[in-house]
């Protein structure tokens, strides 16, 4: 495996064929299993303006960590001394799984040790094909860049009105990575057109209103958000209208007519939904102690929720449900759960069973 960032070569490359460089890091792209390539310049990013409004406006949430790294968000030259050119790529999910609990990106193994993975292959391929090691670092949504505007400035979708990045073939249910290079490539031309029109099944669709104009999310009303990010308590008010589901949510995804017809079923076997979490069994989650937690999801992105984070969401997903096969669970997990925010969700949980079963 490559380490992310190679020291620059004294030897200076100049390809002797530009378009043909480009063609080659697409197709080890998609050989690599990657479903959409494409490339770009880098430099200012236009939407850094927006993005750091919306945090201002706090609607971001608890999600300090986003407002870190902002000099660098506002130039994608800044996170890779020397970098001059990004490699996007995408790698399509599976958007035909059914609904469920889990979100349909979380039910195989983590996507960043994924994507990661395959970035670093990539790199070391261009190193072959132009002779020397190019200085660069791959990017899976953990670094200070704006993903989507780099996509987008590389050709590979438009902004839809629920903020993901949508692709005319292949819809929304796709991750987002970059290259960063210290290598000139010709860019591809931006994803100029709006196909979103005037649809707006999305922000109609959205249970809690999270969508609170055509592409602004307030992610303190998102249920990805109030089950993985928030490690407090899911507001109350908000609880029932959570619904049913564990650990993040597809509803925008799922009614977006560009995904109803264009989404595809994942054949990457790295992305093979688990049976545990397609059907999972809730109770049996919600008993899991920090070991069981670990061992149950070892390799997949639910472990961000941590053990105490997803049985609180799990306790509303039951009670949601109201189904007395559940009140045993909730009653052990109120009364001898180790952590107080699970011993209140479970006992709130059992009240709406109540209600249910009356």
């Amino acid at each position: 495996m490559m380490p992310a960032t190679i020291a620059p070569s004294p030897v200076a490359f100049a390809p002797p064929d530009a378009q043909r460089i480009e063609q080659r890091i697409k197709a080890h792209a998609y050989a690599l299993g990657f479903d959409l390539a494409g490339i770009t310049t880098l430099g200012p990013v236009e939407t850094s303006p927006a993005f750091e409004a919306w945090l201002a406006q706090g609607h971001a949430g608890d999600m300090a960590y986003l407002e870190r790294g902002a000099e660098k968000r506002r130039d994608t030259r800044s996170p890779v001394a020397g970098a001059r050119s990004a490699v996007v790529v995408a790698l399509d999910y599976g958007g035909k799984q059914p609904a469920g609990p889990f979100a349909k990106y979380a039910r195989g193994d983590d996507y960043h040790d994924v994507m990661i993975a395959r970035l670093r292959e990539l790199h070391a391929r261009i190193d072959a094909d132009v002779g020397r090691a190019i200085p660069g670092k791959p990017y899976v949504d953990t670094g200070p860049l704006l993903e989507r505007d780099l996509a987008r400035r590389a050709g590979l979708g438009w902004f839809g009105k629920n903020t993901m990045l949508i692709n005319p073939k292949l819809g929304s249910f796709f991750f987002l990575g970059a290259l960063l290079l210290d290598l000139d490539l010709t860019p591809d031309a931006p994803f100029e057109a709006d196909h979103c029109g005037t649809c707006r099944r999305c922000l109609d669709a959205c249970p809690t209103n999270a969508l609170i104009a055509p592409r602004t999310m307030d992610a303190r009303r998102c249920i990805s958000y109030l089950t993985i990010e928030q490690r407090g308590p899911i507001p109350e008010a908000l609880r029932p209208l959570v619904g049913e589901l564990a650990y993040g949510c597809d509803i925008c995804n799922d009614v977006c007519p560009w995904n109803v017809r264009f989404a595809q079923e994942s054949t990457d076997p790295a992305l093979a939904p688990r049976a545990e979490l397609t059907t999972p069994d809730l109770e049996h989650l919600l008993g899991l102690d920090d070991d069981g937690f670990r061992a149950t999801f070892r390799g997949s992105p639910v472990k961000r929720a941590k053990r105490v984070g997803l049985a609180r969401s799990v306790a509303v997903a039951l009670g949601n449900r109201g189904d007395a096969s559940s009140r045993s669970a909730l009653e052990r997990a109120a009364s001898s759960d180790p952590d107080p925010l699970v011993r209140d969700h479970a006992a709130w949980a059992l009240s709406r069973c109540a209600v249910a079963i009356s």
